[in-house]
């Protein structure tokens, strides 16, 4: 064990409470700071991207089950979108993991800062489109799926920051959608982390303890808290002021993604 590894669990606890609070994966903050953390490591250049997408991916599997659980406790889970979604969400975010793994690091980190961006201005901004429509039939539930689904997979995240508005222009009430985030964000860190482990597997020169792009230390780290943490995040959805902690939350991604974006310009 090294000192390094105290630090996942912290990141743990943060990215735990995002998740429940807003029913987003918590990769929007876990990637750029497993990235640094990676980088301050001397981990391989060319692999420290690919492992932090594919660490927080894998986190997100029992992060989501935290945060679906007490979502669900509120009603806030609506399961007959969670089944129409689905298949696209997999295919999509499957497919999305082996696009990532041959884009080079550089080119990589770039694309998530980008997609950071939009989701920060998006969350400053309070942005809910108004209803327009209702929820589409299969073949337009899979398209959806399918193209949230190869985004998230680009940004190791559960999806909340492009389900939840589409919900909310389905007409779908945004208590409900935050909570059918928080579910869909399962299949999409499954798919993901099949897809990341896979597609890590014939990579060489990956640091011990990896398993294809998922580094374990990072990952068991992350996960042990954020598990306890998800929960807290989602009760305290139903009663905090959350508009108010969003635009707060849209202004640190902004900070994050500079500040990694200035370490890849420099």
């Amino acid at each position: 064990m090294t000192l390094w590894w105290l630090a996942y669990p912290l990141l743990g606890v943060f990215a735990g409470f995002v998740a429940g609070l807003f029913g987003v994966g918590g990769g929007l903050t876990i990637v750029p700071l497993l990235f640094m953390l990676f980088a301050a490591q001397n981990f391989p250049v060319e692999h420290a991207m690919h492992l932090a997408l594919g660490s927080s991916m894998a986190t997100i599997v029992l992060t989501s089950i935290a945060s679906t659980r007490a979502h669900h406790a509120h009603g806030a889970v609506r399961w007959d979108i969670v089944r129409s979604f689905a298949p696209g969400l997999v295919l999509g975010t499957l497919g999305g993991s082996f696009i990532a793994a041959w884009i080079p690091t550089r080119p990589l980190a770039m694309v998530f800062t980008a997609i950071v961006y939009y989701a920060a201005i998006q969350m400053m901004l309070d942005f809910k489109p108004k209803p327009h429509r209702q929820i589409p039939g299969t073949a337009g539930m899979v398209v959806a799926g399918g193209t949230i689904g190869v985004v998230s997979s680009l940004v190791a995240a559960g999806g909340g920051f492009l389900s939840i508005p589409f919900m909310v222009f389905c007409n779908v009430a945004i208590h409900n959608a935050v909570g059918t985030s928080a579910a869909l964000g399962f299949p999409i860190a499954v798919a993901g982390t099949i897809g990341y482990i896979a597609s890590g597997l014939k990579a060489s020169g990956l640091p011990a303890y990896s398993l294809g792009y998922i580094y374990l230390p990072a990952f068991i780290g992350v996960v042990a808290v954020s598990f306890l943490m998800a929960p807290v995040g989602a009760r305290l959805a139903h009663r905090l002021p959350v508009k108010q902690l969003k635009r707060g939350f849209g202004v640190f991604l902004a900070l994050l993604a500079t500040k990694m974006l200035h370490g890849l310009l420099s």
